[in-house]
């Protein structure tokens, strides 16, 4: 087209109000100009955490020219399906991933298929491939540190399965300072990180023997729950039972008591999150985004100093595990 006549119809467009169709738009182009996130998560419930993720991560990629398309699937079969549908229909252009896994099938599925991405946690593949996280070891040292200097010397911990690779962090920054420190290892269960499994993994270390003093819980939801558990033993968190968390999901300051946990950023994750990815689908290499950022402890009510005697499990019957507990993602 001349240039005089590129101008004429420029005018003409703006006199009408004529705006091009995005879709025609890509569909010449062959892109899609959307990115994908698959959540895993059973059908009704979503992660509170994820969604606040969502939330903070739509409106910038937004404004970097972006869509976002959401799925949902029960990880493995199901979950796969929807990566392979987003792929390979050629629906997004890159892909967010969500609560990685120690050996994790989306990461290794996308680093085949040369798609960009980033995710969000860390696995153990060898591969590079971007990714930003919170430092959790590092994390669970200062609130291990935390109930030490309070005076706790059986520390426990209500982990989320060991197929997370979260888990394995934070697991190893308890485990690592009690062994510094020379304190023996509190005892330690393991499930679904949600509020149904927090009040009941909390209801079993309550009726042991010797109860923890002080425990972590690996996800907010999960100190939730245990909270919970705890107000039903007749006792109170952060005078009988000292709890941490892990997220600073809104609900943190509103538990009762409110919950001293672990601050995840949002903003701040999915401003940078969205750079990384934005740089990867514009052709950057993905082995300079590999980012661990440092952890901040929020501190509330729900820990404090050592009660005289302990705390003793009686008073309610515990009640059997359901199948999540233990499981694999």
């Amino acid at each position: 087209m001349a240039e005089r006549t590129r101008v004429r119809v420029a005018v003409e467009a703006r006199r009408i109000g004529y705006v091009p169709n995005e879709t025609a738009r890509r569909l010449r182009s062959g892109r899609s100009g959307a990115v994908g996130v698959v959540v895993p998560a059973e059908p009704g419930r979503f992660d509170p955490f994820f969604l606040g993720m969502l939330a903070e991560v739509g409106p910038r990629l937004g404004k970097a020219g972006l869509g976002l398309v959401m799925m949902s699937g029960r990880p493995g079969r199901e979950e796969m399906q929807a990566y392979r549908h987003l792929v390979e229909g050629h629906r997004v252009e890159g892909v967010l991933i969500a609560r990685t896994r120690v050996i994790d099938p989306r990461v290794a599925y996308l680093l085949e298929r040369g798609v960009p991405f980033v995710a969000h946690g860390r696995t153990e593949t060898r591969r590079a491939y971007a990714h930003l996280d919170l430092d959790g070891e590092a994390a669970f040292r200062l609130a291990t540190e935390r109930l030490i200097g309070f005076g706790h010397r059986r520390i426990g911990l209500i982990s989320a399965a060991p197929g997370y690779m979260f888990a394995r962090h934070r697991a190893a920054g308890w485990r690592r300072t009690l062994e510094e420190t020379g304190l023996p290892r509190g005892p330690m269960l393991a499930g679904e990180p949600d509020e149904e499994n927090g009040e009941l993994l909390m209801r079993r270390l309550l009726a042991d023997k010797a109860p923890p003093t002080a425990v972590l819980c690996a996800t907010d939801r999960m100190a939730v729950g245990a909270i919970t558990a705890v107000a039903a033993a007749g006792r109170k968190a952060g005078r009988d039972v000292s709890l941490i968390g892990y997220d600073n999901l809104p609900i943190a300051s509103y538990t009762d008591p409110p919950l001293t946990t672990i601050d995840q950023p949002l903003a701040a994750m999915a401003a940078r999150l969205v750079e990384m990815l934005t740089a990867l689908i514009s052709g950057a290499n993905p082995a300079q985004f590999a980012e661990v950022w440092a952890p901040r402890l929020v501190a509330r009510a729900s820990d404090g100093p050592v009660a005289a005697g302990g705390v003793r499990g009686q008073g309610f019957a515990v009640r059997e595990a359901p199948e999540t507990l233990g499981r694999i993602a």
